[in-house]
C-alpha cells in the first residue's frame, strides 16, 4: 500500500496520497484537498508547492546537485556542446550521430528570419532594452507561422521547435547590432550554433572576422549551464501560459519577460554593477561585507544565496574554474575577477554568510566571463535567455504531452466584504 498523509480538519480525518519521486523526493498530493475538505493550502511564492511531475531536471539544493535527464551538469559542461544538450533536454535522450547531425542541420537551415522583420528593428529606439526587443520579436515570429500554431498538433510543434531555437540567437544578435548602429550580419551555414551567434554579434562587413575557438567553447559552456533549472519563475511562466493552449511562440515570449527581472535573469548584470561600484569606491571588501550585513543599509551583496541551493551552486563551481583559464587564454586582465575572488573568500570565512548558507550562485561569475568575451552588460540577460530556451521548450512539450490542466492558483481573499455601491455625489 502506498504511503498516505493524514490531515485532521474540523474533527474529520482525511487521507492524502504521498508521491515519491525518482530521487526519493516526497510530496503530499493535495489535488483533491479543496474538493474533499473545502480548504486550500497557502504558500506565497510556491516555495513548498509542486506544480507538476517532471522528467527533465533534478536539483538537490542541500547537496548542490544539478542534473539534466540524469546527467550531472559538470559532466555536460565538460563533454557536451549546447546543441547536443538542447537535444537531450527537449527529446529526453542523448542523440546518436545521425540524430545529432540532423538536428544541427535543422538549426542551420532555420537561422535566417524573414527579411520583413528587419524593418521591425527600425521601429525601436536606439536604447531600447534588448530583452524587450527579444520578447516582442519572438511573439512577432508567430505571425510568419500561422499554419503551425496548434499546440496540440505534434507535427506543427516539431516544425517550430528548431525554428525558435535557431532564430532567437539571430534576433538577439540583430538587436545588439541595431543598438550600436552597425549593419546586421547574416548567419553563415558553415559555422556552429555558438560560433554563428558570435559572428553575427562581432563581425562587420568591412573586414573579416574569425571566431576565437576559446570564445566558442566558453559560450557553449555558459549556455549549457543556463539550459534548464527546474520550475523557476520563467519556466513556470512558460508552463502556465502554455497550459491555456497558447502557442509556443507566445509562451516563450512570456518566459523572456519573466526572466527579465533583476531577481531572476537580470541578476548577473546586477553582480557586475555591484562589483563596479565597489571597485570605483576603492575596492574595500571588508566595508562591502559590513554594509551587506547591515539591514538598514540598502547595499546588497549580489550573486550570493539561492532560492533552492543551500550549498554551493554547482554551476558557480564550473564557471569559477573556467574564469582563470578563459581570461588567461584571451589575454584579458579584469580587476573585477580579482575583486570577486576576494569577496567570495571573505564571505566564506564569515559566520554571517555561512550560518545563512549564502554561497556564490551562477550569476556571481558568469557576468565576468561575458565581459571577457566582449558581451555588453545590457546583453547579459539576453544571453541567459538564449541558454534557457531548450529548457523552456522541453517543459512546454512535456506539459502538452501530459495534458496538464490550465494553471489556476487559488487565493485567500482579505478585502472588503459585501460593500454597497455609493453614488458619486454622496462620496466624501
Amino acid at each position: 500500500m502506498s504511503d498516505v498523509c493524514k490531515i485532521e480538519l474540523a474533527g474529520q480525518t482525511y487521507e492524502l496520497p504521498v508521491i515519491t519521486g525518482a530521487e526519493n523526493e516526497k510530496a503530499i498530493d493535495i489535488s483533491r484537498l479543496r474538493q474533499e475538505t473545502g480548504y486550500i493550502t497557502l504558500d506565497s511564492g510556491y516555495g513548498n508547492t509542486g506544480s507538476t511531475e517532471s522528467e527533465i531536471t533534478f536539483i538537490d539544493g542541500e547537496k548542490g546537485i544539478l542534473r539534466y535527464r540524469g546527467i550531472a551538469i559538470e559532466e555536460l559542461a565538460e563533454k557536451s556542446d549546447f546543441v547536443e544538450t538542447s537535444y537531450l533536454l527537449i527529446h529526453g535522450v542523448l542523440p546518436n550521430q545521425q540524430e545529432l547531425s540532423a538536428f544541427r542541420d535543422q538549426l542551420t537551415y532555420h537561422s535566417l528570419i524573414h527579411e520583413d522583420m528587419l524593418r521591425f528593428f527600425d521601429g525601436y529606439p536606439p536604447k531600447a532594452h534588448p530583452m524587450a526587443i527579444l520578447s516582442s520579436m519572438v511573439c512577432s515570429l508567430s505571425t510568419y507561422y500561422s499554419d503551425s500554431l496548434d499546440p496540440n498538433n505534434i507535427g506543427q510543434v516539431q516544425s517550430i521547435v528548431p525554428r525558435i531555437l535557431s532564430k532567437l540567437r539571430t534576433i538577439a544578435a540583430y538587436s545588439y547590432k541595431k543598438s550600436i548602429g552597425q549593419p546586421v550580419i547574416y548567419p553563415k551555414n558553415n559555422l556552429s550554433y555558438c560560433a554563428n551567434f558570435l559572428h553575427m554579434m562581432f563581425a562587420v562587413p568591412s573586414e573579416s572576422y574569425e571566431v576565437d575557438p576559446e570564445l566558442e567553447k566558453t559560450l557553449n559552456m555558459l549556455f549549457i549551464l543556463h539550459g534548464d533549472h527546474e520550475q523557476n519563475c520563467s519556466t513556470a511562466t512558460v508552463r502556465i501560459v502554455g497550459s491555456s493552449d497558447a502557442n509556443l511562440f507566445a509562451s516563450i515570449s512570456a518566459g523572456i519577460c519573466a526572466l527579465w527581472g533583476p531577481k531572476h535573469g537580470g541578476a548577473n548584470q546586477a553582480v557586475i554593477e555591484m562589483l563596479e561600484t565597489i571597485h570605483k569606491g576603492g575596492g574595500d571588501v571588508k566595508e562591502a561585507m559590513r554594509r551587506a550585513k547591515d539591514r538598514r543599509d540598502p547595499f546588497r551583496l549580489m550573486g550570493f544565496g539561492h532560492r533552492v541551493y543551500k550549498n554551493f551552486d554547482p554551476r558557480a563551481r564550473v564557471i569559477k574554474a573556467a574564469c582563470d583559464r578563459v581570461l588567461s587564454n584571451l589575454g584579458v586582465q579584469d580587476p573585477l575577477l580579482d575583486l570577486a575572488k576576494r569577496i567570495e573568500e571573505e564571505a566564506l570565512s564569515d559566520s554571517y554568510f555561512l550560518d545563512k548558507r549564502l554561497y556564490p550562485n551562477v550569476d556571481f561569475y558568469s557576468g565576468i566571463l561575458y565581459r571577457a568575451m566582449g558581451i555588453p552588460t545590457e546583453m547579459f540577460t539576453v544571453m541567459f535567455a538564449l541558454g534557457r530556451i531548450p529548457g523552456w521548450i522541453a517543459h512546454w512539450v512535456e506539459m502538452k504531452k501530459n495534458q496538464e490542466r490550465i494553471g489556476r492558483p487559488r487565493q485567500i481573499y482579505q478585502g472588503a466584504t459585501n460593500t454597497s455601491y455609493i453614488p458619486i455625489q454622496e462620496r466624501s
